[in-house]
């Protein structure tokens, strides 16, 4: 029985041996130059190297394809697009890490709610506080002018200090209603945002609660 076994090996082993020789055989480069001509060579030459070649055994099948060599222009693009590739990955693989932290840290809709209005009452308190300190400097303005109109009105020349105060507090009042403005449009986008972001969290929170296969 151990000898049949044996037998039987030799002969599967020498049909491999000849199946690979007949597959592969001697082998030739095969190409096409610019014009699209085709060459053949026992040798591997610079022009297969140029535009890319052929292995081919004897029996004339391709038995590997090896592209041509590129040029600087061309493997500085390669480079390039390798490089956009790796950085839209790392991009994709951070906002996968942000996205699973998230829903590390708020299990529940109504825990990521808090902390969306955690941060609109952050930026409300800043616009209550700009509001408080324009209607000061506003006061003061005020002030300022009722001054210089009171000597207008008195036939008194208007001092230049106090003409120069009045200029700085115009000033004042104006970057605190730019302020003011800006404080006010970021609200408005962060309660924008805010909506998109929990339709996307509920999006991944319904992904979460599929069954997996």
């Amino acid at each position: 029985m151990r000898k049949s076994l044996l037998v039987f090996a030799a002969v599967v082993l020498v049909a491999s041996l000849s199946a690979h020789a007949q597959n592969t055989g001697n082998i030739r480069y095969k190409w096409y130059d610019g014009q699209g001509l085709m060459h053949f060579s026992d040798s591997l030459t610079a022009d297969a190297m140029k535009y890319g070649y052929d292995l081919v055994n004897d029996h004339g099948l391709v038995v590997q394809h090896v592209p041509r060599q590129l040029n600087a222009e061309e493997r500085a693009a390669a480079n390039k697009l390798a490089a956009e590739q790796a950085a839209k990955q790392r991009a994709a693989q951070e906002i996968a890490n942000a996205e699973t932290q998230m829903l590390a840290a708020y299990p529940d809709e109504e825990s990521y709610k808090i902390s969306q209005q955690q941060a609109l009452d952050t930026i409300d308190q800043q616009i209550h506080t700009t509001q408080i300190n324009l209607r000061s400097q506003e006061k003061a303005l005020t002030d300022l002018l009722a001054r210089a109109a009171d000597m207008e009105n008195a036939k008194t020349p208007v001092p230049k200090f106090l003409v120069d105060n009045i200029a700085q507090q115009r000033g004042i009042v104006t970057a605190q209603r730019s302020a003011l403005q800006r404080q006010q449009a970021l609200r408005v986008q962060t309660v924008q945002q805010q909506a998109k972001q929990l339709a996307h969290y509920r999006e991944l929170k319904a992904a979460q609660a599929q069954p997996t296969e």
